[in-house]
């Protein structure tokens, strides 16, 4: 949900259910790196309720836009990790399969 003033897009602030200082802290970090950006921020109401605010101000782009845009890049870092992560795993895998002997294996 976004509460903001119809007559300025640049400044606005995005109310998200069902999150936490996981998304929130990436988010903000994300936004903080766009130099629309002139200022980002978030807070959680209460620690009770599952929910954030992030507060957006753009040097003249629509605020709406460059949120859309970090989480859209947010998505491509987290897919990145996620790639590297997975490779990492299969490469540590098959080093481990190669130095492990082939064959039975007695317990003695």
């Amino acid at each position: 949900m976004e509460h903001g003033s119809f007559t300025d897009e640049t400044k606005s602030t995005f109310s998200m259910a069902d999150e936490d200082h996981t998304l929130a802290n990436a988010l903000r970090y994300t936004l903080n790196q766009d130099p629309r950006v002139t200022f980002c921020g978030y807070s959680i109401p209460h620690p009770s309720d599952n929910r954030v605010n992030i507060r957006v101000q753009t040097t003249g782009d629509p605020a709406r836009e460059v949120l859309k845009d970090a989480c859209q890049n947010l998505m491509v870092v987290c897919q990145h990790v996620r790639n590297t992560f997975d490779k990492a795993v299969l490469d540590f895998n098959l080093t481990k399969a190669k130095e492990e002997p082939e064959g039975d294996i007695s317990i003695e």
